[in-house]
C-alpha cells in the first residue's frame, strides 16, 4: 500500500533527500531525480512545493547557516563571563564542523559557485548580525572587567574562529598524509579544539604593555 498523502511530511522527506544529495554531489552534480527517488516522490510533487532545483537548494543553504546559528543562540552566552563564554563559542564552533561534515561540504561548494545563490538570501545577513553583536558584547565585556584587549573587530574574530575548525576539518585526509599522523583520532581532535581555544583566548587577553 501507498503512503497516505501528507503533504508536510512529503516536503520534509524531499528537504531531507535534497540536503543529502547537495551535500554529497554539490549543486551542479545533483539530481533532481535522484532527490525524488530517495524521497519516495514524484518529480510533480517536488516541482510543486519548491518551484525548481535552484529555489531546493538554496532552502537547504538557508536551512544550513540557520542551524548554526539556532545552536550559538542555545549556547545562552550572556550568562557566563567573558572568558568562558569565548571558550564556550571556539568550542562549539569547531564541534559543529566535526559533527557536521556535510556543513562543510555545502559551503565549499558554495564558494566554488562564487556564493552564486547566497547573496540572493538576504536572511544570512540578518542570521549573522546577532552573532556578531553578541561578539562584540563579550569584547566589550572583557575590556571593561580588564581580561580582554578591546581593539578587536568581532568580524576579524568570527572568521578567525570558524577558520580555525574548518580548516582542520575539512583537511584533515590530507594533512594525516602529510604529517603521517592520524589527525581524524578523537584524541587529536580534542587537542586541536583545545588548541583553538587557547589560541583565541591568548589573543584576546588584556596584557599591560598592549
Amino acid at each position: 500500500m501507498g503512503r497516505k498523502r501528507n503533504p508536510d511530511l512529503t516536503r520534509q522527506d524531499i528537504l531531507k533527500a535534497a540536503h543529502d544529495e547537495f551535500c554529497e554531489r554539490g549543486f551542479e552534480g545533483a539530481r533532481v531525480d535522484s532527490i525524488a527517488e530517495k524521497a519516495g516522490a514524484n518529480k510533480r510533487l517536488l516541482y510543486h512545493y519548491f518551484g525548481n532545483k535552484e529555489e531546493l537548494y538554496k532552502i537547504v543553504l538557508l536551512g544550513a547557516y540557520q542551524t548554526i546559528r539556532a545552536g550559538e543562540r542555545e549556547l545562552s552566552l550572556d550568562q557566563y563571563s567573558p572568558e568562558e563564554a569565548m571558550d564556550r563559542l571556539v568550542r562549539f564552533t569547531f564541534r559543529h564542523f566535526h559533527q557536521n561534515p556535510w556543513f562543510l561540504r555545502l559551503l565549499t561548494t558554495e564558494n566554488l559557485n562564487y556564493a552564486r545563490f547566497l547573496k540572493t538570501l538576504p536572511e544570512v545577513k540578518q542570521l549573522h548580525s546577532p552573532l556578531v553583536a553578541q561578539i562584540r558584547t563579550l569584547i566589550q565585556r572583557g575590556a571593561e572587567k580588564g581580561v580582554f584587549r578591546q581593539d578587536v573587530d568581532p568580524i576579524q574574530l568570527y572568521i578567525s574562529i570558524a577558520a580555525l575548525g574548518y580548516f582542520y576539518i575539512s583537511n584533515v585526509h590530507t594533512l594525516s598524509i602529510i604529517f603521517d599522523k592520524d589527525l581524524s583520532h578523537i584524541a587529536m581532535i580534542q587537542e586541536r579544539e583545545a588548541h583553538a581555544v587557547s589560541m583565541v583566548l591568548d589573543y584576546l587577553r588584556y596584557r599591560k604593555n598592549d
